[in-house]
């Protein structure tokens, strides 16, 4: 089989990130990374201590020992508001939340209070009070100022089953699609679950599996959250009461499916832990674990590294010449597509529909691969044609369908803009991966020199109206003097004739482009008409 069509799991370990490809037909759709010095709390399992509750937001602090306390919503108190549905996500074998997202299935849950005006519902200084223990997982890692984000209902996640000790409920994963599979394991779950507490979500992973596997997983989970209920007895908050597998076999437990065609990893150290981590749960695939030991990096060997740096440029060139540009802002991300290069065959209608169609299929892969999350506006190339629009609506909610984040989409406005949401479930490989420029402070531009020099001379009128000093000193970046010196040298002279003044123009090499002093000339302070540069090494 060509590479091309093939679906790999790729594990660098090699260098001071872990990091995990997931890719898909020659394509690298996912991207996870750890740093082993900030490696993802998601799905860790606290003893925490409210520390402040908020009536005001329905929401409350929890001290679970990191830097910044939690944040714990109303709804997902245990006990508290239940919305009617409560929406579960899902770790199924394309990857858990925390991991990109996942797609949720709506659970209908007979919960007793769910008939109860919601006027009667329990507020949140009812629920909780500063100084309270509460058992909570982490849902979401901090993203920027912002603390986690925990909940009460916890989920423990096995390789084919989900344990929900705090909803009573069996759900089965929407992606296992036959009926009569549907039925066989909803009745195995019922039969095997009968007399416990709590509830399971099915994954897709446990399709086609045996009773005994499943009830392997049954076991395994119940014990491992007897133990974490132990830890929250005996430990003083804030405790960590139960941590969540490392990147490379989390990826490995929630991705890797009897489809893949094999994971390649760069150790063998990793490799030997995959292994036996997959005698428990698939051994019938420990013959597709493969221990990669090429000349190159294993991200190299396979494209991955070059795709990367692709996803971190704001221009993405599409296989026909046109092109997609990403802007991101405070509020939303915004995705201009172009024809670029691309002239067409025929009409300029199909022109553009054909670069639109290939966008459609792109746009969905970037936002897996970049993680952009919140809003998103697509401007589309304008198409008169309606059917148009509707193919390229079509193609675009096709490919987004793989996608396991949370979106809501709107179709093509008449102004060819496309609106989606995308769930923000950790921070984009943007934010992981780059930090603003210090130069610009992530503007991303500098004033021009004309401005520059425009705001110079003004400053030189303001300073030689105030002063009586008969020279003034301009110090400036080396090209703002150059600027100064030829292109607005006319200018100094005319000034220097209105004010009866000397003006002495001090090129510093080591000040920013954007700052300049203007200042007398004090009394015995030495200086020439014009200096180019002074800094290190002149």
């Amino acid at each position: 089989m060509e590479l091309s069509r093939k679906t790999l799991l790729v594990i660098n370990t090699d260098s001071p990130e872990h990091r995990v490809g997931l890719v898909e037909n020659g394509d690298l759709t996912e991207l996870f990374l750890e740093r082993r010095h900030g490696s993802s709390n998601v799905g860790n399992i606290y003893k925490g201590r409210v520390v402040r509750v908020l009536p005001g937001m329905q929401a409350a602090f929890v001290d679970i020992g990191m830097d910044r306390a939690a944040f714990l919503y109303v709804t997902d108190v245990v006990g508290g508001r239940l919305p009617a549905t409560l929406k579960l996500f899902f770790l199924e074998e394309e990857g858990s939340p925390e991991e990109g997202g996942e797609s949720e299935e709506d659970l209908k849950l007979e919960l007793e209070h769910e008939a109860t005006a919601t006027s009667s519902l329990p507020r949140i200084e009812d629920l909780l009070s500063p100084g309270q223990d509460i058992l909570v997982q982490v849902a979401k890692d901090p993203i920027g100022s912002k603390g986690s984000r925990v909940t009460g209902y916890i989920t423990v996640p096995g390789r084919h089953l989900v344990y929900m000790p705090y909803v009573h409920h069996v759900g089965i994963s929407r992606k296992i699609k036959d009926e009569a599979e549907r039925s066989r394991l909803r009745e195995l779950m019922e039969d095997l679950h009968r007399d416990g507490e709590g509830g399971f979500i099915v994954r897709t992973a446990a399709e086609g599996q045996s009773r005994e596997n499943l009830a392997a997983d049954v076991e395994y989970l119940q014990r491992l959250w007897r133990k974490t209920l132990e830890r929250y007895q005996q430990a003083p908050a804030p405790a960590l009461t139960y941590r969540e597998l490392d990147l490379v076999l989390r990826c490995v437990r929630d991705l890797f499916t009897s489809e893949m065609d094999a994971c390649w990893v760069d150790s063998d150290e990793h490799a030997a832990r995959i292994q036996q981590f997959m005698q428990s749960f698939m051994p019938q695939a420990q013959d597709r674990i493969q221990v990669y030991t090429g000349p190159t990096p294993v991200f190299d060997h396979f494209d991955i590294e070059t795709q990367i740096r692709q996803a971190l440029a704001q221009k993405v060139w599409l296989r026909s010449g046109g092109y997609l540009v990403f802007q991101r802002t405070e509020a939303l991300t915004t995705i201009d597509v172009n024809t670029g290069g691309y002239v067409g065959q025929r009409t300029l209608e199909d022109t553009i529909t054909q670069t639109n169609l290939e966008a459609a299929k792109e746009i969905p892969r970037q936002l897996r691969l970049r993680n952009i999350g919140g809003l998103v506006v697509i401007d589309f190339i304008d198409m008169e044609n309606e059917s148009n629009q509707q193919k390229v609506m079509q193609v675009f909610t096709e490919a987004l369908s793989f996608d396991r984040a949370r979106h809501m989409v709107l179709p093509i406005s008449q102004f060819g803009l496309m609106q989606l949401t995308r769930q923000r479930t950790r921070e984009s490989l943007l934010t992981l991966m780059t930090s603003s420029c210090p130069y610009c402070e992530g503007k991303g531009f500098n004033r021009s020199l004309s401005s520059l020099c425009s705001e110079i001379i003004r400053e030189i009128i303001r300073k030689s109206s105030q002063t009586p000093a008969t020279h003034l000193k301009i110090s400036c970046h080396p090209d703002v003097a150059d600027a100064l010196a030829h292109e607005f040298g006319s200018w100094l002279e005319n000034l220097e004739e209105r004010f009866q003044k000397a003006y002495n123009v001090h090129a510093v090499e080591h000040m920013h482009l954007e700052d300049f002093d203007v200042h007398p000339v004090m009394e015995g302070e030495h200086t020439t008409k014009i200096q180019m540069p002074t800094g290190p090494g002149h």
